[in-house]
């Protein structure tokens, strides 16, 4: 039996559902595709307000990809600290940090020639 693997654009609503249902803040999706050798296709980056936070997104994430899509992720790194926890679902990786960490690394200025697209918050 072949396992049906979820579209990325699914794959992309669900682990934003996952965030906006614990209030993760300034929600951005990085779409990498026009740009070459990249490590994915997106990178959905967000912010919690504090290490808690960050945690109850990552793990928000996961329950709701796990729950809608039968996806698990394949690599989660960073948890232990909740400063900036990296989140693989191999086509999309989720970056979730807390603000300082992120205004440090700014990933979204490394990715300049990428298309940045804000989420607005639902709340």
């Amino acid at each position: 039996m072949v396992k049906d693997i979820p579209n990325t654009e699914t794959l992309i609503s669900k682990i934003i559902g996952g965030i906006e249902k614990v209030k993760g803040v300034e929600v951005n999706l990085i779409d990498l595709r026009p740009i070459q050798n990249t490590v994915c296709s997106y990178f959905i980056i967000c912010t919690g307000t504090s290490s808690i936070h960050v945690n109850a997104i990552v793990n928000s994430v996961h329950k709701t990809v796990s729950k809608n899509l039968k996806e698990k992720p394949y690599h989660t790194e960073g948890a232990e600290n909740g400063e900036w926890v990296l989140i693989d679902y191999i086509d999309v990786v989720v970056h979730v940090f807390q603000k300082q960490i992120r205004d440090r690394y700014n990933l979204e200025s490394l990715w300049g020639d990428a298309q940045n697209i804000q989420i607005a918050s639902n709340y």
